[in-house]
């Protein structure tokens, strides 16, 4: 709804953040509900979990591929809700934390600018 928000009206939005984007349904891939994110001009960020149903990584890839200014950071084995695969997850820390960084960066680089 915020992607919708940010073409629609508010010129006054700096960036976005997505937390688990729902790109399309589980197990049915597809991309028509980005569509509309080739229209807007500020910084997004996805954060995705590498095991999120509803949102293929190679379709979100390729998504964000055609947008401006459009970032991916992608959580190691979480899924839709950021559970995650603790005896095969890489990362030591906590998933939350990470997201929390990760989005922290983003909004300190909008603010630079």
């Amino acid at each position: 709804m915020a992607s919708h928000y940010a073409v629609e009206t508010d010129p006054a939005i700096r960036g976005l953040i997505y937390f688990s984007f729902p790109l399309h349904p589980a197990n049915k891939p597809g991309t028509d509900r980005a569509q509309h994110m080739t229209r807007i001009a500020v910084p997004q960020l996805f954060l995705s979990g590498t095991r999120d149903a509803l949102a293929n990584l190679e379709l979100l890839r390729a998504v964000i591929a055609d947008l401006a200014h459009a970032q991916l950071y992608e959580l190691d084995t979480a899924d839709h809700s950021f559970k995650i695969l603790k005896r095969s997850r890489t990362s030591d820390e906590d998933v939350y934390t990470e997201a929390a960084r990760v989005a922290r960066e983003f909004i300190d680089n909008i603010k630079r600018d």
